[in-house]
């Protein structure tokens, strides 16, 4: 049950061909929720794929940019880009639509607008300036692992939070996670956290990445009425971002 909901976990976060054995049918309604307690697991197995790549480019001579930023292509090919483009999909809907229902249709469209541009710039700029600021493979490569862990332990908290801003998609499909497995995912991010960056700067980034999390979770709650599969991916770049600029920090 709990390596099938592992499994599960891994599916939804990533383009991994692994997969609970469902006799060919989808999840049903709620098991997401249910396995989202696995999230920071999964997460600190994509930041352990980021960080041996951006060891291994070290090795080889190349430059901590260069490192990088090929530390963030063996993420983004790992998940598929999934939060890439729910980050900028949110970036669009949020910032070009007038109405609620001009937001939601905007999100769900597959083009990208320049509010989708400038968020994927941003993301991806910030994280590996983050990353080839902090001295050491191995010390930016424990930052991708806390990283990638703490961000995906915020989404169970806030598919509790929230509601679906759609009757259909992900958001709706995926159901509300109960306490157990949100406090456990909450559980494993804070701990993945804390030994990755260490007693000190791990709390404080925890902290700091929590307050922006939460004010993007407001604003969509507010704008669209609650979270899509979109929102999801862009708290998990946000969350990122934070915990790799602390990491980052002199």
């Amino acid at each position: 049950m709990i390596f099938d909901q592992f499994l599960l976990a891994t599916s939804v976060l990533t383009r991994l061909p692994v997969a609970p054995k469902t006799d060919g049918l989808a999840p049903e309604e709620g098991a997401v929720a249910e396995a989202s307690w696995a999230f920071p697991v999964v997460g600190a197995g994509i930041g352990m794929i980021a960080a041996i790549v951006l060891f291994l480019a070290s090795m080889c001579g190349l430059g901590e940019t260069a490192s990088a930023l090929l530390a963030l292509v063996a993420a983004g090919f790992t998940t598929g880009a999934l939060h890439e483009d729910g980050l900028a999909d949110t970036a669009d809907g949020l910032g070009g639509g007038r109405t609620r229902e001009e937001k939601l249709a905007i999100m769900r469209d597959s083009r990208q607008g320049t509010y989708g541009i400038l968020a994927l710039i941003l993301s991806i700029g910030l994280r590996a300036a983050a990353l080839a600021s902090i001295p050491g493979p191995i010390e930016a490569g424990l930052a991708l692992i806390a990283a990638h862990a703490a961000s995906r332990a915020t989404l169970p908290i806030v598919m509790r939070w929230l509601v679906p801003a759609r009757d259909d998609g992900l958001g709706a499909a995926a159901g509300t996670p109960g306490p157990i497995a949100m406090l456990v995912a909450l559980a494993i991010g804070i701990f993945v956290a804390i030994g990755m960056l260490g007693p000190v700067r791990g709390p404080v980034a925890l902290v700091l990445m929590g307050m922006p999390v939460a004010a993007m979770a407001a604003l969509a709650r507010r704008q669209i009425g609650g979270y899509t599969g979109d929102v999801l991916g862009a708290l998990q770049q946000i969350g990122e971002i934070v915990m790799l600029l602390v990491a980052s920090a002199k």
